[in-house]
């Protein structure tokens, strides 16, 4: 149970068989200690939860809460709805529950008749070309964003380091969605250069690339497939009644620590050999060998230069910026209150893919105060001229452009949204679309929580009212503009 606590993070490649493996009651108490000092450690946080604990010949004590399609449609505010039923059947009903949710346009249900195939047959075929010139400008997008990004924290007073750390976290997560085209074989027909590639835009994350990619493998495969996808899952019901400790740790790790649980992934599974086929070791000892090196070389350069303090200035806060990257992303992907977990017996590909799947707009910076605007020329005016200029988007080359790299994850990044278009055209009523907002956050953060086939999340403060404090704050803290 215990050897697999919050597999959760940005899930990206090709298909790859599971590996079943027993519950480990006992380990999973150490591994919940370990995984609370590492995130003091780091100034990080997490959450505790082994997502593919084997449900299947487990005793379930269902909490069913039946609610009238009528009484779940007419509410309006997102964290007073429950969980929604598994369909909408009415446009009235979906369009409804779209605006509750923070959703622009929540889809129908996809025929069962309609395969992954067909929706895949609808793409233009250039969607598919790898163009090098493409791919290597998006890596002098990131080298170059990144660069800028560590100048502007070597030169901002105090008071703007937080925006230089955003901006630098923001640039670095282009690193991973570099790495991620590596991983899916849609940055270069050369799979040696793939691999190199791949390989160095992960060491600025400390992130082992082969063992990723082997991990990621089975997201794609397996998408919104209960226990199987190695993305954000729901809370087992038996897991969240086990004991008081983790109970507590769940509330808190699926509660306001959320947008930063991919640490918890990053520090669970990647470092464990024994996590991996005996064919994948070597590949992934390499892979280990580098991010060690980096380790190694790197950190000791940094404090050597900068000093303790440096290190967290230059490295660990861009470093958290991008795990609130990490989680976001990929928890908007596939975490809805509409969007159901299936069990594998029901599970069907292209629904998932397809249904399963967010389209999310993320918008312009351009909320930046202008309050120092008239330091004219100043480093302040330079700052806050790039940060205003900037798309989420552009740095992250397209990661939230999902649907698409769902039908195939051999569509590079850069034809994400031609493909997005293609897809709207031909499927676009069964697409679930969003623009990033506090409403959609909200809903995720505070009713996204334990798994009912019937409702497919029942949140925590329904379940253990007494225990969900941190779920009450964010209710109460968390603004609720769609807008």
């Amino acid at each position: 149970m215990a050897s697999r606590i919050a597999d959760s993070l940005f899930a990206f490649t090709g298909p790859q068989q599971c590996l079943p493996r027993a519950p480990q009651v006992a380990h999973a108490r150490l591994s919940l200690v370990l995984v609370f000092a590492i995130w003091v450690c780091l100034w990080g946080v997490y959450a505790v939860r082994p997502i593919d604990l084997l449900l299947k010949g487990k005793t379930h004590r269902r909490r069913t809460f039946l609610v009238s399609a009528k009484k779940r449609v007419g509410s309006i505010k997102a964290v007073a709805v429950p969980a929604a039923p598994p369909s909408a059947d009415s446009a009235e009903e979906r369009e409804q529950l779209a605006e509750s949710y923070g959703f622009k346009q929540i889809g129908q249900d996809l025929p069962d008749n309609v395969t992954l195939k067909d929706i895949m047959d609808t793409l233009p075929k250039e969607v598919f070309e790898i163009d090098d010139v493409k791919a290597w400008k998006s890596v002098l997008v990131s080298v170059t964003s990144y660069a800028l990004g560590l100048f502007m924290i070597a030169k901002a007073p105090w008071y703007l380091l937080p925006l230089a750390w955003a901006w630098t976290g923001t640039a670095v997560t282009g690193f991973f969605v570099i790495g991620h085209d590596c991983a899916h074989k849609s940055f270069s027909k050369n799979k040696l250069v793939e691999d190199i590639v791949g390989t160095l835009a992960f060491l600025p994350l400390v992130y082992p690339y082969e063992p990723w990619r082997f991990k990621h493998d089975r997201h794609h495969a397996k998408t919104n497939m209960l226990v199987h996808d190695t993305a954000w899952q729901p809370v087992p019901p038996e897991e969240f009644d086990s004991s008081p400790v983790l109970r507590k740790a769940i509330i808190l790790g699926y509660g306001p620590i959320r947008p930063w649980l991919s640490i918890a992934h990053w520090v669970n599974w990647h470092f464990n050999l024994r996590k991996f086929r005996p064919s994948e070791v070597n590949r992934v000892k390499i892979s280990l060998a580098c991010v060690f090196a980096f380790m190694a070389v790197g950190w000791p350069l940094i404090i050597y230069k900068v000093g303790i303090l440096g290190w967290v200035k230059f490295w660990l806060m861009p470093w958290m910026g991008y795990h609130f990257w990490m989680s976001t992303f990929t928890m908007v992907h596939h975490t809805a209150p509409h969007i159901p977990f299936k069990p594998a017996d029901e599970w069907n590909a292209a629904q998932a893919q397809l249904n399963g799947t967010v389209h999310c707009d993320y918008p312009s910076w351009y909320c930046i105060p202008t309050l120092l605007s008239w330091y004219s020329m100043s480093f302040e005016s330079i700052c806050l001229m790039f940060l205003r200029c900037d798309r989420i988007e552009i740095l992250c080359h397209d990661i939230n452009v999902h649907i698409p790299h769902h039908i195939s994850p051999r569509i590079p990044s850069y034809n994400l949204r031609a493909a997005h278009e293609s897809i709207q055209e031909n499927w676009g009523k069964y697409t679930n679309l969003a623009t990033w907002n506090w409403r959609l956050m909200k809903t995720i953060m505070t009713v996204c929580h334990v798994y009912n086939k019937e409702e497919n999340y029942i949140p925590f403060d329904r379940l253990a009212p007494e225990e969900s404090q941190p779920i009450t704050f964010l209710k109460k803290a968390m603004p609720d503009y769609a807008a």
